[in-house]
Protein backbone atom coordinates (compact mmCIF):
# COMPACT_ATOMS: atom_id res chain seq x y z
CA UNK A 1 0.00 0.00 0.00
CA UNK A 2 1.68 3.08 -1.20
CA UNK A 3 2.53 5.60 2.49
CA UNK A 4 1.66 8.24 1.18
CA UNK A 5 -2.11 7.64 -0.04
CA UNK A 6 -3.25 9.12 3.57
CA UNK A 7 -1.29 12.35 3.44
CA UNK A 8 -2.49 13.00 -0.11
CA UNK A 9 -6.53 12.35 0.98
CA UNK A 10 -5.80 14.83 3.58
CA UNK A 11 -4.34 17.19 1.33
CA UNK A 12 -7.13 16.55 -0.93
CA UNK A 13 -9.70 17.85 1.90
CA UNK A 14 -7.68 21.10 2.65
CA UNK A 15 -9.65 23.22 -0.34
CA UNK A 16 -13.24 21.98 0.77
CA UNK A 17 -12.14 22.99 4.47
CA UNK A 18 -10.85 25.96 3.91
CA UNK A 19 -13.73 26.88 1.83
CA UNK A 20 -16.21 25.80 4.38
CA UNK A 21 -14.81 27.76 7.38
CA UNK A 22 -14.64 30.56 5.70
CA UNK A 23 -18.70 30.66 4.12
CA UNK A 24 -19.73 29.54 7.79
CA UNK A 25 -18.11 32.64 8.92
CA UNK A 26 -18.97 34.70 6.36
CA UNK A 27 -15.88 36.32 5.02
CA UNK A 28 -15.36 36.78 1.64
CA UNK A 29 -12.22 35.87 -0.44
CA UNK A 30 -11.73 39.82 -0.65
CA UNK A 31 -11.78 40.36 3.17
CA UNK A 32 -10.06 37.07 3.80
CA UNK A 33 -7.33 38.45 1.22
CA UNK A 34 -6.77 41.56 3.02
CA UNK A 35 -6.82 39.89 6.20
CA UNK A 36 -3.65 37.27 5.32
CA UNK A 37 -1.76 39.14 2.45
CA UNK A 38 -2.59 36.17 -0.08
CA UNK A 39 -4.16 37.44 -3.26
CA UNK A 40 -7.73 36.27 -4.34
CA UNK A 41 -6.53 34.27 -6.74
CA UNK A 42 -4.21 32.09 -4.42
CA UNK A 43 -6.93 31.70 -2.13
CA UNK A 44 -9.40 30.20 -4.66
CA UNK A 45 -7.04 27.81 -6.39
CA UNK A 46 -6.44 26.69 -2.47
CA UNK A 47 -10.09 26.20 -2.07
CA UNK A 48 -10.65 24.54 -5.74
CA UNK A 49 -7.25 22.62 -4.66
CA UNK A 50 -6.05 23.95 -8.09
CA UNK A 51 -2.95 24.78 -5.31
CA UNK A 52 -1.34 22.94 -3.16
CA UNK A 53 -1.28 23.77 0.62
CA UNK A 54 1.70 24.89 2.31
CA UNK A 55 2.89 26.10 5.79
CA UNK A 56 3.58 29.50 4.54
CA UNK A 57 -0.09 29.62 3.34
CA UNK A 58 -1.97 27.95 6.07
CA UNK A 59 -0.80 29.65 8.83
CA UNK A 60 -1.93 33.60 7.68
CA UNK A 61 -4.78 31.84 7.08
CA UNK A 62 -5.48 30.26 10.31
CA UNK A 63 -4.66 33.35 12.27
CA UNK A 64 -7.11 35.16 10.30
CA UNK A 65 -9.79 32.88 11.21
CA UNK A 66 -8.40 32.86 14.68
CA UNK A 67 -8.29 28.38 14.75
CA UNK A 68 -5.58 26.37 14.89
CA UNK A 69 -3.56 25.02 12.24
CA UNK A 70 -5.25 21.06 12.48
CA UNK A 71 -8.54 22.35 12.45
CA UNK A 72 -7.58 23.57 8.61
CA UNK A 73 -5.92 20.33 7.59
CA UNK A 74 -7.75 17.83 9.59
CA UNK A 75 -5.94 16.33 11.72
CA UNK A 76 -6.82 13.14 13.12
CA UNK A 77 -8.33 13.02 16.60
CA UNK A 78 -6.24 11.79 19.07
CA UNK A 79 -9.56 10.73 21.58
CA UNK A 80 -8.15 12.30 24.39
CA UNK A 81 -10.92 14.88 25.15
CA UNK A 82 -8.80 16.52 27.81
CA UNK A 83 -7.49 20.02 27.67
CA UNK A 84 -3.92 20.42 28.43
CA UNK A 85 -4.13 23.97 28.69
CA UNK A 86 -0.74 25.89 30.92
CA UNK A 87 -1.24 27.58 33.84
CA UNK A 88 -0.48 31.09 33.77
CA UNK A 89 0.13 34.10 36.53
CA UNK A 90 -2.23 37.42 35.40
CA UNK A 91 -2.01 40.08 38.35
CA UNK A 92 -0.58 37.89 41.04
CA UNK A 93 -3.45 35.87 40.06
CA UNK A 94 -2.92 31.88 38.77
CA UNK A 95 -5.15 31.44 35.79
CA UNK A 96 -5.90 27.83 33.91
CA UNK A 97 -7.60 28.58 30.55
CA UNK A 98 -10.76 26.05 30.49
CA UNK A 99 -11.61 27.59 26.55
CA UNK A 100 -8.60 26.44 24.01
CA UNK A 101 -10.26 28.50 21.15
CA UNK A 102 -11.40 32.01 21.26
CA UNK A 103 -15.22 32.44 21.23
CA UNK A 104 -17.97 34.69 22.63
CA UNK A 105 -17.69 32.48 25.60
CA UNK A 106 -14.65 32.02 27.59
CA UNK A 107 -13.84 29.44 30.43
CA UNK A 108 -10.88 29.45 32.99
CA UNK A 109 -10.35 28.62 36.59
CA UNK A 110 -8.25 31.43 38.87
CA UNK A 111 -6.08 30.64 42.07
CA UNK A 112 -6.38 33.89 44.25
CA UNK A 113 -3.57 34.28 46.50
CA UNK A 114 -4.80 35.03 50.45
CA UNK A 115 -2.82 38.82 49.87
CA UNK A 116 -4.91 39.51 47.26
CA UNK A 117 -7.73 41.05 49.93
CA UNK A 118 -7.57 44.80 48.58
CA UNK A 119 -10.36 45.68 46.73
CA UNK A 120 -9.56 47.95 43.61
CA UNK A 121 -12.62 47.85 41.81
CA UNK A 122 -12.67 48.20 37.90
CA UNK A 123 -15.46 48.00 34.90
CA UNK A 124 -15.54 46.62 31.45
CA UNK A 125 -18.20 45.55 28.75
CA UNK A 126 -19.03 41.59 29.11
CA UNK A 127 -20.61 39.45 31.67
CA UNK A 128 -19.43 36.96 34.28
CA UNK A 129 -20.16 34.49 36.16
CA UNK A 130 -18.30 32.99 39.71
CA UNK A 131 -18.74 29.73 41.29
CA UNK A 132 -16.19 29.14 44.40
CA UNK A 133 -14.60 25.99 44.39
CA UNK A 134 -12.42 26.64 47.36
CA UNK A 135 -11.71 28.87 49.67
CA UNK A 136 -13.75 32.32 50.92
CA UNK A 137 -14.10 34.48 48.43
CA UNK A 138 -15.12 38.23 48.83
CA UNK A 139 -17.09 40.00 46.01
CA UNK A 140 -17.15 43.58 45.75
CA UNK A 141 -19.92 44.53 43.35
CA UNK A 142 -20.86 48.42 43.34
CA UNK A 143 -22.87 48.60 46.33
CA UNK A 144 -22.86 44.99 47.74
CA UNK A 145 -19.64 43.37 49.70
CA UNK A 146 -20.36 39.46 49.83
CA UNK A 147 -18.35 36.56 51.55
CA UNK A 148 -19.06 33.55 49.27
CA UNK A 149 -18.06 29.88 49.92
CA UNK A 150 -16.96 26.78 48.07
CA UNK A 151 -20.24 26.05 45.92
CA UNK A 152 -21.71 29.01 45.65
CA UNK A 153 -22.11 31.01 42.33
CA UNK A 154 -22.59 34.84 41.29
CA UNK A 155 -23.49 36.57 37.73
CA UNK A 156 -22.91 39.89 37.01
CA UNK A 157 -22.88 42.45 34.14
CA UNK A 158 -18.97 44.08 34.22
CA UNK A 159 -20.15 47.47 33.28
CA UNK A 160 -20.65 47.58 37.71
CA UNK A 161 -17.73 48.47 39.34
CA UNK A 162 -16.22 45.41 40.80
CA UNK A 163 -13.83 43.74 42.49
CA UNK A 164 -13.02 39.88 43.86
CA UNK A 165 -10.34 38.04 45.95
CA UNK A 166 -9.52 36.20 48.94
CA UNK A 167 -11.18 36.88 52.17
CA UNK A 168 -9.22 33.96 54.47
CA UNK A 169 -6.07 33.43 54.91
CA UNK A 170 -5.74 30.83 52.35
CA UNK A 171 -5.78 31.29 48.79
CA UNK A 172 -9.69 31.11 46.89
CA UNK A 173 -10.03 28.90 43.33
CA UNK A 174 -13.20 29.84 41.61
CA UNK A 175 -14.43 28.88 38.02
CA UNK A 176 -14.97 32.13 35.67
CA UNK A 177 -17.26 32.06 32.69
CA UNK A 178 -16.60 35.68 30.98
CA UNK A 179 -18.44 36.75 27.70
CA UNK A 180 -18.87 39.59 25.88
CA UNK A 181 -21.95 41.94 26.66
CA UNK A 182 -25.52 40.10 26.01
CA UNK A 183 -23.51 37.06 26.52
CA UNK A 184 -24.94 35.36 29.36
CA UNK A 185 -24.77 32.02 31.10
CA UNK A 186 -27.91 29.80 30.84
CA UNK A 187 -28.54 27.17 32.99
CA UNK A 188 -30.58 24.59 31.11
CA UNK A 189 -30.91 22.15 34.29
CA UNK A 190 -33.75 22.76 36.62
CA UNK A 191 -33.59 21.33 40.27
CA UNK A 192 -34.90 18.28 41.34
CA UNK A 193 -37.70 19.30 43.90
CA UNK A 194 -39.50 16.52 45.63
CA UNK A 195 -43.34 16.91 45.90
CA UNK A 196 -44.95 16.66 49.44
CA UNK A 197 -47.12 13.74 49.92
CA UNK A 198 -50.87 14.84 50.07
CA UNK A 199 -52.84 14.72 53.30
Amino acid sequence: MDERTPIAAALAQVGPRLKGIRTRRGVSLAALAEATGISKSTLSRLETGRRRPSLELLLPIAQAHQVPLDELVGAPEVGDPRIRAKPRVHNGRTVIPLTPHPGPLQAWKSIIPAEQNRPEPITHEGYEWLYVLSGRLRLVLADHDLIMGPGEAAEFDTRLPHWFGSAGDSPVEVLNLFGRQGERVHVRARPHSRREPAS
